[in-house]
């Protein structure tokens, strides 16, 4: 049995099966694993088993560190598949992003629409687009609101912001899928801010897309591996309780970005790599991106590589 606790080992997710066995990543090589038996490990896994939930991914709190629990049933019983959260958010300065890109995206807190984080998982989205809503309310404070399923940054509470004023924020979770009533909730509560946690259900979807054009800026992630994946997905999503030809109207009304992340090199060591999308965030003038959005023929390459050529030249994207 080692002499330290689990917290004390370095690790961003931790697998434990129904053998008690824990393994983490090896550092030395890229997607290797290694087994840890830490001194608190029987009270560790009690922890895990004690949290009462209802669905498949839910949150624990252990010795103040928060973990995202996915509880995965193979054919040998539960395996359980643990993201150790930070416990602070940390500044999107500090996250390796080409300055530039950072700046554009500060530069649209004034806005309304949807921006989208796409990735595949362990891509690190969920981090970025949290550090950007923190920024946000660093920069100029104001009233933020997040639906998660379920929460994983420590987004929530006050914020004191550069200009002198105050920013808040209030996380809240889904319960049982129920997408719609803490959206309601939300927009009764007038927030500047929406953070609504990644979309996998029509319902988050739907509700996206609605928040998205109603006046707030809305910040989500979704699964998937290309820009176009990541409209073509939300758009089926919301296709279930609306027309096709809807979504892609709503949907290319509603969006200020898009980005793509991944992450690259070994544990701890990972830098994100990114392809971003951008609509003008005027609506009264035109863009090309919008119209090729709305007329559902995703033919988006060029207009990526132009943006991107256009950002690392320090030129205007509009």
């Amino acid at each position: 049995m080692d002499e330290i606790e689990v917290l004390q080992h370095s690790f961003s997710d931790l697998y434990i099966n129904t053998n008690k066995d824990f393994y983490i990543s090896d550092e030395r090589y890229v997607n290797s694993l290694r087994k840890i038996n830490p001194c608190d490990k029987e009270e560790f896994y009690q922890k895990v088993l004690s949290i009462p939930h209802r669905e498949t991914s839910y949150s624990m709190n252990y010795k103040g560190t928060y973990f995202r629990i996915e509880n995965v049933v193979s054919i040998s019983g539960p395996i359980y598949c643990l993201r150790r959260m930070p416990q602070t958010v940390p500044s999107i300065h500090n996250l390796n992003f080409d300055h530039r890109f950072v700046q554009y995206m500060l530069s649209l807190a004034n806005q309304s629409g949807l921006i989208i984080w796409a990735g595949s998982t362990g891509s690190g989205k969920t981090t970025s687009i949290s550090a950007l809503l923190a920024e946000y309310l660093n920069l100029q404070g104001g009233f933020a609101y997040t639906i998660e399923d379920p929460a994983e940054m420590p987004l929530d509470g006050e914020y004191q912001s550069f200009n002198g004023s105050l920013g808040f924020c209030k996380q809240t979770e889904v319960n049982k899928d129920d997408w719609g009533s803490p959206l309601k909730s939300a927009l009764r509560s007038k927030p500047r801010y929406i953070l609504i946690g990644e979309i996998r259900t029509p319902d988050a979807a739907r509700e996206c897309l609605r928040a998205a054009i109603s006046g707030h800026l809305v910040l989500t992630t979704i699964h998937a591996s290309t820009i176009t994946d990541a409209i073509s997905s939300i758009v089926k999503y919301a296709s279930y309780s609306m027309s096709e030809t809807s979504a892609y109207d709503i949907l290319s009304r509603g969006l200020l970005s898009i980005v793509k992340q991944e992450l690259y090199g070994v544990e701890n060591r990972r830098r994100p790599r990114i392809e971003t999308l951008f609509a003008n965030p005027d609506i009264n003038k035109a863009c090309q991106i919008r119209a090729i959005i709305r007329s559902g023929k995703l033919n988006l390459a060029t207009s990526i590589e132009m943006q991107s050529i256009k950002m690392t030249q320090g030129s205007p994207l509009f």
